[in-house]
């Protein structure tokens, strides 16, 4: 091989990597090495929990102040209790759309990401915010709020994590899959 021939010299920088790239996780090729692994069960209920801890205080600070404050003295709510139960509505948009941005941007909500793993879609790749909005949360929800139906496929859909894929129900509509990030 000639070094200074541009064929061979072409054929020469196709073979090497590019030092200077920005590196990158190819969780597809991973995957066909087996290098990652499926996030556990106890982490995945971790995540659940921690990201329901806002939602908790707020509930339970609401369930406190509410009627204290928002009572009028007649039976109706006061103007005070109509802005806290405003403030308390905020609160929680907020926190939706924080959850929202990070499951867009790094396929975690903020308990994933504490416990370090992350939604992508089976094959590797990452999992869009519409994937894991519409059919991750969204068709499970609606399912979910079916009379006699809705309350056994509640049941169900978390069980499914003892199967032997540890995908639940709503990872296995949205072709996802929670790995260690």
């Amino acid at each position: 091989m000639d070094p200074y021939n541009s064929a061979d010299a072409l054929n020469i920088s196709k073979q090497q990597d590019n030092p200077y790239a920005v590196p990158s996780a190819k969780l597809a090729e991973l995957h066909e090495a087996g290098q990652w692994e499926k996030a556990g069960r106890g982490v995945r209920l971790g995540a659940v929990l921690i990201d329901g801890v806002p939602i908790a205080i707020v509930g339970i600070l609401a369930a406190i102040l509410i009627p204290i404050v928002g009572n009028d003295g007649k039976g109706g709510v006061s103007a005070s209790g109509m802005a806290l139960l405003g403030i308390i509505v905020l609160l929680m948009l907020g926190y939706v759309a924080y959850q929202l941005t990070l499951l867009h941007r790094h396929g975690q909500t903020f308990g994933k990401k504490m416990l370090g793993i992350k939604i992508v879609r089976s094959d590797g790749s990452r999992a869009g915010l519409a994937r894991i909005f519409w059919l991750r949360m969204f068709v499970p929800g609606l399912i979910g709020a079916i009379p006699l139906v809705g309350g056994l496929f509640s049941l169900i859909d978390p069980l499914f994590i003892f199967g032997e894929e540890k995908r639940c129900v709503h990872d296995l509509i949205a072709d996802t899959i929670v790995v260690t990030a």
